[in-house]
């Protein structure tokens, strides 16, 4: 899957994007960056919380496809509306760095005496993002998360969004598939899993730790790509955490009968 990473680059990017009349729009993407740190209390090396924001949106000189990409993905993120990214991204760290006080303070106190717990209470949350522009007329916004938050170790997730560029709208997979997609669609994602572990059936995924509580499906965790739909599952979607995140790519071929 060709991905073109925005944190790498110290310009803006760029992207060519596929229009009437075989012009070409260039969409430029800005950059916001939000960080904070807070410690739980005021004693010497109490453990802190830190927030690391990192986050690409359309400026205002694209109109409504800015309006509706940007708005998607401060929902997607922040759980926000009617926000800028940066104006969306304060209110998100500010109330993170907020909340992390006040309810971990009062634990922290008991737990202080306590060094092997200390750990536990060294907060982090952190947020990158890539664009990728692979089939024609659509643009695929990467949202990485990692965060830690006490427990035996952090979350790491690769959340997509695809867009039509030229309206700025969201594509769901009911967007791109038939009524009555579902069953075909998810026979070929066993497939791909099959091919990806080299096992041959359902019971030798369960004794690879796949599926074993749970069932194939079809996320909306997808990638529109040149020749080929890949879905992206996060750890614990279809195995233990060990597993990591998974991809399972489908020929746009495979997936004709079943596609609008």
């Amino acid at each position: 899957m060709k991905r073109l990473s925005l944190t790498t680059l110290l310009t803006p990017l760029l992207l060519l994007t596929g229009c009437g009349g075989g012009e070409l729009d260039n969409l430029e993407f800005e950059r916001i960056s939000v960080s904070r740190e807070v410690a739980i209390d005021k004693s010497e090396g109490a453990p802190r919380c830190t927030v690391d924001l990192q986050m690409d949106f359309l400026g205002e000189q694209y109109g409504e496809v800015a309006k509706a990409i940007n708005s998607a993905v401060v929902n997607k993120v922040f759980y926000l509306e009617n926000l800028s990214m940066k104006e969306a991204a304060d209110s998100f760290a500010n109330k993170y760095c907020r909340d992390y006080v006040k309810n971990y303070a009062p634990l922290y106190r008991e737990d202080k005496a306590d060094k092997k717990k200390l750990a536990w209470y060294e907060y982090q949350y952190k947020v990158s993002t890539e664009v990728s522009q692979e089939r024609k007329g659509v643009l695929t916004y990467f949202i990485n998360l990692e965060y830690y938050e006490g427990g035996a170790h952090g979350i790491s997730q690769q959340l997509s969004m695809n867009f039509n560029k030229a309206t700025g709208r969201q594509m769901a997979l009911a967007d791109i598939f038939v009524p009555g997609y579902e069953q075909r669609l998810n026979e070929l994602l066993l497939e791909a899993l099959q091919e990806k572990t080299g096992t041959k059936n359902l019971d030798e995924l369960h004794e690879e730790g796949y599926l074993y509580s749970m069932n194939i499906f079809a996320p909306e965790n997808f990638v529109l790509g040149d020749d080929k739909l890949t879905f992206i599952y996060n750890p614990y979607e279809l195995a233990d955490y060990s597993k990591g995140k998974i991809e399972l790519a489908i020929d746009y071929d495979d997936l004709e009968d079943i596609m609008k």
